[in-house]
């Protein structure tokens, strides 16, 4: 039963591209019904758990709320460059390498040699697969607009790795050195406010690229569809890491790219040649790999 329970991110998370991709919108209408539909989710973790909000469970939650914005603000933006095929495995890739890394140098996650030796090859695996998936075929005809676009792409894409790994390392600090007590009943609690935190961070996002008019518009309610998968997603997680453990949770989790780059292929039309595809198989399998090895760990 945990194992079932685990899978359900794997379809909920890996989904998220593609749902996003059929209900349209620009990446601010994205971002914003989104956060709306997290704060649905946020509502019924508290009917759940019903957890005790204190202060510090405010200011990590409000915090990583905000960072997570970055992260898939920077993610649909790179979506919108790139395709949904290249975007999740690169994003993917590079989020577990910067969280494998964040463990090491700031929470000292790795302390025996076999961690390391392990630890290293995952990240070189992990960094090697993101670089694969993202390649384009040489020979494949293109302009200056496309490599243009590859260009933004790229720019989001690094925006996003920095916004998605700072909010983890926020709930893990808090975790480690803010004595907040029993770490489970903490992740369970500042769920909540992390959804309120993303609301926020969703709405300024939208002001300060001046997309006030797109605000409430047809795409921004449909997106609220794609929140509800996140928060799915985000719930079993959390009931996962009950049953079997965050390592193999969150190493699960990550299977959630076959269903977002080979769904966009095959269900949202994206183009590859023959080369990509090859590149995007090996480079799929390397992130996967890393990240298992990450969670045996």
């Amino acid at each position: 039963m945990g194992i079932l329970i685990a899978l359900v991110p794997v379809i909920a998370w890996g989904s998220i591209g593609l749902v996003s991709g059929k209900l349209g919108g620009s990446a601010a209408q994205q971002t914003l019904g989104m956060t709306m539909g997290a704060v649905l989710f946020g509502i019924l973790s508290l009917l759940i758990f019903q957890p005790i909000l204190d202060a510090k469970v405010w200011i990590a939650g409000l915090l990583s709320g905000l960072l997570w914005v970055v992260g898939q603000a920077g993610q649909f933006t790179s979506m919108k460059a790139m395709g949904v095929s290249k975007a999740i495995p690169l994003s993917t890739g590079l989020q577990l390498a910067g969280n494998a890394l964040a463990g090491v140098l700031l929470f000292q996650e790795w302390v025996t040699g076999k961690q390391y030796t392990m630890g290293t090859i995952a990240v070189i695996a992990l960094i090697v697969g993101a670089t694969l998936t993202s390649r384009r075929d040489p020979h494949k005809p293109g302009d200056t607009s496309q490599g243009r676009s590859a260009a933004a792409g790229a720019r989001a894409m690094t925006i996003s790795t920095i916004g998605y790994v700072a909010y983890t390392i926020v709930i893990k600090a808090f975790e480690k050195w803010g004595g907040v007590g029993n770490a489970t009943d903490f992740t369970h609690a500042v769920v909540f406010p992390q959804s309120i935190g993303m609301l926020l961070g969703a709405v300024v996002f939208v002001l300060m690229i001046g997309a006030r008019r797109q605000m409430w518009q047809a795409p921004t309610w449909k997106n609220i569809i794609t929140g509800l998968f996140w928060g799915t997603g985000n719930l079993f997680m959390f009931l996962a890491t009950v049953k079997v453990g965050l390592a193999v949770a969150f190493s699960l989790a990550q299977m959630g790219i076959i269903i977002s780059t080979f769904g966009s292929i095959w269900l949202l039309g994206e183009r590859k040649t023959h080369w990509e595809m090859v590149n995007i198989i090996i480079g799929s399998a390397l992130i996967i790999g890393g990240g298992i090895m990450i969670g045996i760990m």
